[in-house]
């Protein structure tokens, strides 16, 4: 059977594989898939994206189902406020990592995850076949919502000390990257009192700066910023938000690997005989921290679905992947 979705999402080229009438008809299989209900869609950063989101928003209602459109936000807030309003579904318009002329569409499902390999089947199988419904006695219709933004943050909030960061007055480096994380990340550091010197914070589609994929090749400013302002990290994020690189006071830059061991040890001293899922591909060094408290590690294949559908199954503490994904289960499988 022919192949819509990758690793993450569906991407192409904004008008030569990722056309209009291509987004159009994906949209309404998703729809089919949906049936019916409420959909929140955001949408990164990137030149094509509001051009993308209206053509989402009209065929969605086209198809019956009411579209709430939050806006440009990152994927994980779209992810998390999808489950946290109550939606039906959400779709994230976004390429991710990927250079400036891709965009892409990445359907969540109303327990604020990706939709899985066995529905993405599906949607696949709506797509080729053209199998996709529209009740033409029943328009959707399109309003927006502000609150996913806010929403994430209190769910972020809700899973740590706010006080005590509060006490500690952290001095931050974040290197936004252009990206969306411009729109979540300073309004977090400023809820927690933390100081903030920002990097690339100005959103653009053609990521100027270094980039949209954060790697230890591209982020020498913001290691050279953390020791100049001697501040106690550093963060860096993909362009759309959902995976991050971290930097310590002396500058030195983390891998994915090491920052998920750094977050995992913690974690799990404080809730230990818990379960962390990784991929295949992830280094062996979380074995001994599972180890010692007690803990269980499980593997699954590449990609960050994988991860979070596995989470769930297994009801598991935490998930994460050597590229900059940390999931913690408490606040969100993403």
């Amino acid at each position: 059977m022919d192949k819509l979705f990758g690793t993450n999402g569906v991407r192409g080229v904004f008008s030569e594989d990722f056309t209009l009438e291509f987004v159009h008809d994906l949209v309404l299989a998703i729809s089919t898939y949906f049936k019916e209900g409420r959909i929140l869609v955001g949408y990164d950063g990137r030149d094509s994206s509001v051009v993308v989101s209206k053509l989402v928003c009209s065929t969605l209602n086209y198809a019956g189902l009411d579209c709430h459109l939050a806006g440009l936000i990152p994927t994980p807030c779209l992810e998390f406020a999808t489950k946290a309003l109550g939606y039906n579904g959400g779709i994230m318009i976004t390429a991710s990592h990927n250079p400036p002329e891709y965009n892409g569409i990445k359907p969540v499902a109303s327990d604020g995850v990706e939709v899985s390999r066995e529905d993405e089947k599906v949607i696949e199988d709506i797509f080729f076949k053209k199998n996709w419904k529209h009740n033409s006695s029943t328009w959707g219709s399109t309003k927006n919502d502000d609150r996913a933004v806010q929403t994430y943050l209190d769910g972020i909030k809700s899973q740590v000390n706010v006080s005590k960061i509060k006490s500690r007055k952290l001095k931050v480096v974040l290197d936004l990257g252009n990206g969306a994380q411009s729109v979540t990340a300073i309004k977090l550091c400023e809820q927690l009192e933390c100081e903030i010197i920002t990097i690339n914070q100005q959103i653009d589609g053609s990521f100027p700066g270094r980039g949209p994929e954060p790697t230890p090749y591209n982020l020498q400013e913001l290691s050279s910023a953390v020791v100049k302002n001697n501040a106690n990290l550093g963060i860096a994020f993909d362009g759309d938000g959902d995976r991050s690189i971290l930097c310590d006071n002396e500058g030195m830059l983390l891998s994915g690997d090491k920052s998920a061991l750094l977050l995992s040890n913690y974690l799990l001293k404080k809730n230990p005989n818990s379960k962390v899922v990784t991929c295949m591909n992830s280094g062996n060094s979380i074995d001994e921290i599972v180890t010692q408290t007690n803990s269980t590690v499980i593997r699954t294949k590449v990609g960050s679905i994988e991860v979070s559908r596995k989470m769930i199954t297994e009801n598991a503490l935490l998930g994460f992947e050597e590229n900059g994904g940390f999931m913690f289960g408490k606040h969100n499988h993403v």
